[in-house]
């Protein structure tokens, strides 16, 4: 490894002072108005002593922004960019350079946070709605949703469905020998704690006799063969079976639809549309279903309703199918999705349109063809005759040879049991194609070649529907165009480059720009997951160095970086105490505890590795009611697994007994799971391996400065005490043909390996000293927050010594007797004040949970605190008589373009106080594009994709 560049501490020191919103001036005042005499003391109560880490945080001296993009820039050179032909589910692509400037790099999309609140969310929702329409035309299925994990968790996931729907009750599930390696191997591990069977063969001719509630086809498959599926999926369909495609997008633009074919399912990944490899991640997997499954489809769901006005408006749709609500009930603990790839995929399909990507498919077919007629010339005939991209070919002994051959080259093959697989893309040209001929011992020219080369798609399978009908898909082909089409989508939508965002329990911080400028160079984009490690040496040293900085952070003894969201960290870490059990001859511990207040992503994760949830109780203040959790753990003793707790807790308090907590659960036999979620409060403070956790998640895009990405992506490493390290989750492109104890939770094995370039750089500019800073400054920003607000709307919880962590819950459910308002009214009121509402009604129904970062400014915070005593005196003007709630600007909020232009304007209040409340600034508002979305209307008449091109003729006429 590298040894630290060693800067000036002034250097460094400039990008903790911009990392930090408030100055040392501000933070003078803001400690008097908290009533604390230093931000020590202030930690002081605030943590309990008990947990206070004993040394600094010591990371290592800081780098300056320049020093730390040198560094990063020797990282990069130590990463070879081979043309990898590995195919396997990730081919090489080109982003288009006003996609990438205008969308990748731009923080208006990347700041975004999911859209719960859709007036404020348009655009993306909008972008979404393309990609969800995209999918569905792709695959020839009626719903889509708006983007999953990857394809392999996508499989898994549609694995769980077809297991809910199926009428076979068999509890074995058929995968075709076809599908990726990597996706058998996450299907194997989301398979066997729940106790279903996979059968691996041929669809072709092994279904038939096999009784499975549902069977993944890949298509093509992943040795390139192109096979009519229409006979397995009659056969599965005869079953009473579901029938799932995993489907290649590009192929499908030449390929009939997985629809036509018959699928239940259709799942992949987008990748190829546009997205950078990135060594794994992240990237958009989809998943489309015929209509009578959509309330089973997991992930979420955009959907068309109307505003207050009765406009079109988008929101997320069908939400009573996610965890937060369903909890242990839940059938995926799925709470995400790949937003913003999904929405870079859907921009490509509107920058190429459909001829475009049929143009792109067609030459992509024609290089894969002239390859092959190659490939026969020189005595390698590939072992399929039908394909679309991929080849596969039998060398034998040769294979070593060929391999070395195509090194010198810098190409990369995929290499099988005496076979080498070739996949072209759209990056692949003839100098390519001529250079694997050499590798193979040949001389050919490709234009002599091609004139002999023959079409490999089986006639009985080519593509005769459209697709991309739409007009959004025909009206942007111009960069002009395109260019405005994304501007008008980013200025409807609020993200945190215009505004604080004060969620709980999501952290939306500052993403720094020199944190995300590493991101899209080609030697940390360009590289294949499955590429020879010793072509990503700089990708392996920036691993280790950032594993062994969670650990030094966390106190645990080792972190698997796999997990690519936080309920994947969660699924992984509570693998790890399965795994533990296990070996230890204890498989019977399947109790889990959580505690009432929990995240409703913990029980659903339990639920998914076969625990058995038991609620705990909390007490009046919030914490966890320790009685209850003792008697709970002994009546459960025999077969107690684990406590999953949220420290600080879901509430924002550090509550006093947690090592007394993990005491209790140890000695029955248990094991500590401690949610991640809230590492803001503790970094450089505490550290949860210390008083008695066992394993966490990391959500790298909160804690870690990973950008949201409008709901996507993030990434979820687990870090684990020594004891649990052997159960951190494996994969089989580094297991090296070892049965690892846990198979892989996502497909590739370093999940989103390319935005943990973020993380760390951000590491590497904070420091230890930087970190404990930005921990402290979080805690007084939060309490700021408390201490403002405490007159005008009562703070819920608080710690024995009237403290707050990193987040607080004000509570206005008193204001809904006295004056109707309810959180909603608050929330929409915020938008009209160039908010995005704090979280609402989570973890206690009709409350709001603010969480304000480090990275905000006391002005900044100052003009939220002043908004909401803005709206505490709008409530008491209804509360006085002046107007009654349906009259009230909160009950109309938000306001739009349209209110000020209303002639008819006949409301108990001016335009001016609806559209420009006090303290709002008229030449920087933000006008929400929408009036107040109908979530009813929009869930019982679903719209989820753009209608067909006819109706608009017929609308037309």
């Amino acid at each position: 490894m590298n040894a630290p560049f060693k800067p000036t501490s002034e250097a460094a020191a400039t990008f903790v002072r911009r990392h930090i919103g408030p100055s040392p001036r501000d933070v003078d005042a803001m400690l008097q108005t908290v009533g604390a005499t230093s931000l020590a003391a202030l930690m002081g109560e605030t943590l309990p002593s008990s947990i206070r880490q004993k040394a600094p945080l010591d990371l290592g001296r800081a780098l300056s922004e320049t020093e730390a993009l040198a560094h990063m820039n020797e990282l990069a050179a130590q990463n070879q960019v081979f043309t990898s032909l590995i195919g396997q589910g990730y081919s090489g692509t080109i982003l288009p350079a006003v996609i990438q400037r205008n969308i990748l790099e731009n923080p208006a999309w990347y700041t975004a946070y999911t859209p719960y609140q859709p007036e404020i969310s348009q655009g993306r929702l909008e972008a979404l709605f393309n990609f969800q329409t995209m999918i569905c035309d792709l695959t020839g299925l009626d719903v889509a949703n708006a983007s999953l994990l990857d394809e392999a968790t996508a499989a898994a996931e549609a694995m769980a469905l077809a297991e809910r729907h199926s009428q076979v009750k068999a509890k074995a599930f058929f995968v075709d020998h076809e599908v990726h390696p990597q996706t058998l191997a996450v299907l194997r591990t989301r398979a066997e704690p729940l106790g279903w069977s996979l059968i691996v063969g041929d669809p072709l001719t092994d279904l038939d006799k096999a009784d499975v509630l549902g069977a993944l086809l890949q298509y093509p498959g992943t040795s390139g063969a192109v096979r009519d599926l229409r006979p397995a999926i009659t056969s599965l369909r005869a079953k009473g079976a579901l029938a799932i495609v995993a489907a290649d997008l590009l192929a499908l633009t030449v390929l009939a639809s997985p629809g036509e074919l018959g699928a239940d399912i259709a799942i992949g990944s987008a990748q190829r549309f546009g997205v950078p490899m990135g060594y794994g991640g992240p990237h958009a997997a989809y998943m489309a279903v015929r209509d009578a499954l959509k309330r089973s489809l997991p992930g979420r769901l955009v959907g068309l309703s109307v505003d207050s006005r009765g406009m079109a408006a988008y929101r997320l749709a069908l939400q009573t199918r996610e965890q937060h609500i369903r909890r242990e009930k839940a059938t995926s603990n799925i709470c995400t999705a790949q937003v913003l790839l999904a929405v870079i995929a859907s921009m490509y399909a509107v920058y190429h349109g459909p001829e475009g990507l049929n143009y792109i498919a067609r030459n992509v077919h024609r290089r894969a063809a002239v390859l092959a007629a190659g490939l026969r010339k020189l005595g390698f005939a590939p072992t399929s005759e039908a394909f679309f991209d991929t080849l596969t070919v039998a060398v034998g002994a040769k294979q070593g040879e060929i391999v070395a051959r195509a090194f010198a080259e810098k190409i990369n093959l995929r290499m099988g049991d005496g076979t080498l697989g070739i996949a072209v893309d759209e990056t692949t040209t003839s100098e390519t194609v001529e250079a694997v001929w050499r590798a193979f011992g040949g001389t050919l020219a490709y234009a002599d070649v091609e004139t002999g080369a023959r079409e490999a798609l089986p006639a009985e399978l080519k593509r005769t529907t459209a697709f991309l009908t739409h007009p959004v898909f025909h009206a942007h082909r111009s960069e002009t165009e395109l260019l405005r089409y994304m501007r008008k989508l980013s200025d409807r939508d609020l993200a945190l480059d215009r505004a604080m965002i004060p969620l709980g329990s999501c952290t939306m911080k500052l993403n720094a720009t020199t944190e995300m400028v590493p991101l899209t160079w080609p030697a940390f984009g360009s590289l294949h997951p499955f590429a020879p490690a010793d072509q990503a040496k700089g990708y392996h040293v920036l691993f280790a160095r950032l594993e062994k900085w969670l650990c030094d952070i966390t106190g645990y003894d080792a972190v698997s970086l796999q997990p690519n969201s936080g309920a994947q960290g969660e699924y992984a870490g509570l693998l790890a105490i399965r795994g533990y059990h296990a070996a230890r001859g204890e498989d019977h511990r399947r109790i889990c505890l959580i505690p009432s207040s929990a995240h409703g992503t913990n029980p659903a994760s339990a639920a998914m590795v076969g625990m058995d949830v038991v609620v705990v109780a909390c007490d009046a203040r919030g914490d966890v009611d320790v009685n209850d959790l003792r008697a709970k753990a002994e009546k459960h003793s025999a077969d107690l697994a684990a406590v999953m707790i949220t420290y600080p807790s879901t509430h924002g308090v550090f509550e006093e007994h947690i090592s007394e907590i993990c005491d209790v659960v140890h000695q029955h036999g248990g094991q500590v799971y401690l949610d991640g979620a809230n590492l803001n409060a503790q970094v450089g403070l505490s550290r949860p391996g210390d008083y008695g956790a066992d394993v966490s998640h990391l959500n790298l895009h909160k804690t870690f400065c990973i950008p949201h990405g409008g709901g996507g992506p993030g990434m979820g490493p687990i870090g684990v005490l020594a004891h649990l390290a052997p159960y951190l989750p494996g994969h089989p492109a580094t297991n090296g043909g070892t049965p690892h104890p846990v198979g892989p939770v996502s497909a590739a094995p370093f999940g989103s390996a390319s935005i943990l370039t973020i993380s760390y750089i951000y590491i590497l500019m904070m420091g230890g000293e930087g970190l404990t800073r930005a921990t402290e400054i979080a805690i007084l920003n939060a309490n700021y927050i408390a201490a403002r607000l405490q007159a005008h709307f009562p703070v819920l919880y608080r710690n024995a010594k009237g403290r707050v962590a990193h987040e607080c819950i004000i509570d206005p459910r008193p204001l809904k007797m006295s004056a109707g308002v309810t959180v909603d009214d608050i929330a929409k009121r915020l938008i009209d004040y160039g908010f995005h509402a704090p979280t609402m009604s989570f973890p206690v129904p009709g409350t709001l949970m603010i969480e304000p970062t480090e990275s905000e400014s006391k002005a900044e915070l100052d003009r939220f605190c002043d908004a909401m005593i803005a709206i505490r005196q709008e409530i008491a003007e209804i509360e006085s008589g002046r107007f009654k709630v349906e009259a009230s600007p909160l009950r109309n909020a938000p306001h739009t373009v349209h209110d000020i232009a209303d002639d008819g304007w006949n409301r108990a209040y001016t335009r001016a106080e609806g559209c420009f409340p006090d303290g709002v600034s008229r030449s920087d508002k933000y006008w929400s594009p929408v009036g107040r979305v109908d979530n009813v209307y929009g869930d019982r008449n679903l719209v989820c994709s753009c209608p067909p091109l006819s109706d608009y003729a017929e609308a037309a006429e």
